[in-house]
């Protein structure tokens, strides 16, 4: 019987149907979508020993939802996507105010993987 290769933590985080800790991803794209998710849904100063890891996104939960929290936002997230995962090309980036929640913001990232023969499309949104 071949052994699977994990590749990284599946995000969400659920409980491995093997019993083992939480359960793991073994494809690729998933991989890249749940490398990003930790990244951004990290604050600075959380992860040990990489003390600069994370976009310090809850820093903007109770900002003003305008130009300088927006533009704020998309440094953190670009700065922070070029340093851990430069495999990774932000095709474009919207942070708008969500319609269901008038204190919150929806930011979109649309991405393109470029660390293997091919090339993948993908997207992500965040509530913040």
């Amino acid at each position: 019987m071949a052994q699977k290769t994990f590749l990284n933590i599946r995000f969400p985080f659920r409980d491995d149907p093997e019993g083992k800790f939480v359960e793991m991803t073994t494809d690729y794209k998933l991989a890249i979508k749940s490398d990003l998710m930790h990244l951004l849904l990290t604050n600075k100063g959380e992860r040990l020993y990489m003390p600069d890891f994370g976009a310090n996104l809850r820093q903007y939960l109770f900002e003003p939802n305008d130009t300088v929290g927006t533009e704020g936002i998309k440094k953190e997230i670009n700065t922070a996507v070029q340093k851990y995962i430069p495999n990774l090309t932000i095709t474009e980036l919207s942070v708008t105010p969500s319609e269901d929640n008038r204190n919150a913001a929806i930011v979109r990232l649309d991405y393109l993987v470029t660390a293997s023969a091919l090339q993948s499309l993908d997207f992500i949104e965040l509530e913040l």
